[in-house]
């Protein structure tokens, strides 16, 4: 099987998943991922977007502890991530940036070719006022956790493309703490090459496969005690 091709499978498979179990909103027109479809990526394939925080839980609660940041709780957490999540849209509309909501989790999608030159890790500067957008909108809303996970292409070697996806992780999460985002809230995870969301074997499925993401999940007040 063709490097990456296994990745790819599984990553359709997701997709085919999501696109079964995506609800409308009626008012907005957005679509979004349902609970039950959630609920079945997870048996199916394990996707990564499902895992607990970078660090684990118990970690990353603790620095949120130690900043003093509160939390959310009952049906206050749905109707909070509903604002964020029409605030992003708001902010980033017209951009290539993807917002999708899983859940009460919220995930941006950012390709590689907008954010970063080729090979580098530098955010790039037409970039930036997108970028300032979103950390308004992650700064505004505090209380939640925030990864950033870098994805590249399989070009390249295994070792290379999994040090360049850390490095633009780490990149993403230092800006967004430049603009005022709390460091403890922000954990970060290169993926490599092992988590395709397009076939390696075209120009245009590399395109999508190197990319940011930011993965915005609500602090629960029970989770602090």
């Amino acid at each position: 099987m063709a490097k990456g091709s296994k990745f790819w499978i599984a990553g359709a498979l997701s997709a085919a998943l999501l696109t079964g179990g995506c609800v409308t909103d009626p008012e907005t027109g957005e679509r979004s991922i349902s609970r039950a479809a959630i609920g079945g990526i997870g048996g199916a394939v394990g996707g990564y977007l499902l895992g607990d925080l970078v660090g684990g839980r118990r970690d990353r609660t603790e620095k949120i502890l130690g900043a003093g940041i509160g939390g959310l709780a009952g049906a206050g957490i749905g109707a909070y991530m509903d604002k964020q999540e029409r605030d992003l849209r708001a902010r980033t509309a017209g951009t290539d940036v993807e917002v999708t909501r899983r859940g009460d989790d919220l995930v941006l999608n950012m390709p590689a070719g907008i954010t970063f030159a080729y090979d580098s890790a530098n955010v790039q500067p037409q970039f930036r006022a997108t970028l300032d957008q979103v950390a308004d909108v992650l700064r505004d809303y505090n209380q939640t956790y925030i990864d950033v996970y870098g994805h590249t292409d399989s070009t390249g070697s295994d070792a290379y493309n999994q040090t360049l996806s850390e490095r633009r992780a780490a990149s993403v999460a230092s800006y967004l703490t430049s603009r005022g985002v709390q460091s403890a809230r922000i954990g970060t995870r290169g993926f490599g090459e092992t988590q395709p969301i397009a076939s390696n074997e075209t120009e245009e499925g590399r395109a999508e496969n190197r990319r940011v993401e930011i993965k915005i999940v609500p602090i629960e007040q029970d989770q602090l005690r």
